[in-house]
């Protein structure tokens, strides 16, 4: 960085005005941080859980979003700290780039509401994602005022960071290396997972997302040379190995466990019932106890009606007794049972979420008239994972040499996260490349390159009402298994589409 550091960096393993957070971490909080954070939209997200559905699973994981933000932000002066003076940033970094960084680590998460992720997920008509509202709650607010009153950047250098798709035409020309501190924010390895994997564990009571060596990655981070973004030194290859592997048991056992998901799956659908009712974009603005009661209150008005029947879903989440619906099938895109795993998998994964639901109504047509038993269109939920993809976990690698792995043969150099090889190289270069990717050279990650990191961890799996789940086994059993019928009601959408 050129010029003095900013006092937030500065005051880095300093004793003094810190906040401390888990796991007995002091941030530095600066006068002008304190601004930040004592505003309303910031103080809002103290009231916003983190993992919202988990912390039915893991009574734990109730830590809030301004603590996420917080550690989020203490990533991002250890990271300034890491590059102060590296020449190889074009342009570099200076006291506005720094600025911009640093307010949009804080901001980050500013736009997300509650139970965010599994609505987006849904991809409603003329539903906006968190990340495209940030711009808003910074106008909106007293946030405007803090930061061009206190920070040395422009306000649209923080929304060119966070909001690529609201990028102003003067980011073209921009004095701030945007590639590289967006990369910084979100990409295979950023700020955002080194603090959510190893909190999220903490707080959950797993070991999993902490069995990775966070300064050790700080330390290797590097710029790459050819694509002015953040990449890893070699010295860096095994930590970042241990936190792709983090990332992916994190997901199969606790963002993605089957009860969670369950959970999930429970409010999905009384979302999508309500959906007419709620109001969502009037929602936006509430905390998880406002949120929640809003929810209650529009179930509760709905009862009797034809509109549905959101109450058992609702009620079965937020009432004075927990009653989760129950799994009893699953299905993943690797093991295979004669087959059908497998193909279940294929035909259902990253459809849309209103598919999702039709075929959920048919097959409780179909389950309701094996057992002559009513079963309603409510009783029965198929989840599956989300049209949208998760990052690439594919980080480039710098190694010591400027060559690549003597393991990593020619036509396995490009491998990425769909599982596709490059083997269009016709002849030896003449001067190796500068990088490899992390699966290149790491067993772990090549293995979850090679098939998309969603198809191993996020499962397709259907849930019943509780108190229906052994009539509707015993019924299924008879006539077949899950498995078919669920191939049966897939074709039998599809032909009602077309």
């Amino acid at each position: 960085m050129t010029g003095r550091m900013i006092p937030e960096v500065a005051q880095l393993n300093r004793a003094s005005s810190l906040v401390r957070i888990p796991p007995a971490e002091g941030v530095p909080i600066s006068p002008r941080v304190r601004r930040i954070i004592d505003s309303p939209p910031m103080r809002r997200l103290a009231s916003i859980s983190q993992l919202g559905m988990v912390a039915l699973v893991y009574p734990g994981a109730t830590h809030s979003r301004f603590e996420h933000s917080l550690g989020v932000y203490l990533n991002s002066l250890r990271l300034l700290a890491r590059f102060t003076g590296d020449a190889s940033l074009n342009p570099p970094l200076d006291a506005r780039s720094a600025d911009a960084f640093v307010l949009a680590a804080l901001l980050h998460d500013v736009g997300h509401w509650p139970y965010c992720h599994p609505i987006e997920d849904m991809r409603l008509t003329g539903f906006r994602e968190h990340e495209s509202r940030v711009s808003e709650w910074i106008d909106q607010s007293e946030l405007r005022q803090c930061i061009e009153q206190d920070w040395s950047c422009e306000i649209q250098d923080v929304v060119d960071l966070l909001e690529p798709a609201k990028k102003s035409a003067a980011s073209q020309t921009s004095p701030i290396p945007l590639a590289f501190l967006r990369s910084c924010l979100s990409g295979p390895i950023d700020i955002d997972k080194l603090d959510y994997l190893q909190r999220d564990s903490l707080h959950s009571g797993v070991p999993y997302g902490r069995n990775f060596d966070v300064g050790r990655l700080i330390e290797s981070m590097c710029v790459h040379p050819n694509k002015g973004i953040l990449a890893i030194g070699e010295k860096g290859r095994t930590a970042a190995e241990m936190m792709v592997f983090a990332r992916y048991v994190m997901f199969s056992e606790v963002y993605w466990h089957h009860t969670v998901r369950s959970a999930t799956a429970m409010l999905q659908r009384a979302v999508f019932l309500m959906k007419d009712k709620i109001e969502l974009e009037s929602t936006f603005k509430l905390n998880d106890a406002q949120w929640v009661t809003r929810l209650v209150e529009t179930s509760n008005a709905l009862r009797g009606t034809s509109l549905g029947n959101p109450h058992p879903l609702v009620d079965g989440l937020f009432g004075a007794q927990r009653r989760l619906y129950k799994r009893v099938a699953e299905f993943n895109a690797i093991d295979a049972v004669e087959g059908q795993s497998v193909e279940v998998h294929r035909q259902i994964a990253r459809r849309p979420y209103w598919w999702l639901v039709a075929a959920s109504e048919k097959l409780a047509t179909r389950v309701s008239s094996m057992t002559g038993e009513t079963v309603v269109a409510e009783d029965i939920l198929i989840d599956a994972p989300p049209v949208k993809l998760e990052v690439d976990i594919n980080v480039d690698v710098i190694l010591r040499d400027g060559s690549f792995d003597p393991s990593a043969s020619d036509a396995d150099v490009n491998v990425d996260v769909s599982g596709n090889a490059d083997a269009r190289v016709t002849e030896k270069q003449s001067r190796p490349p500068l990088g490899v990717t992390l699966a290149n050279v790491s067993p772990v990650a090549r293995a979850l390159a090679r098939q998309q990191f969603d198809d191993q961890v996020k499962r397709v799996r259907v849930f019943v009402h509780p108190d229906k789940r052994d009539m509707m086994s015993r019924a299924v059993r008879a006539h077949g298994d899950w498995s078919q019928l669920l191939i049966d009601v897939v074709q039998s959408v599809d032909n009602e589409i077309v």
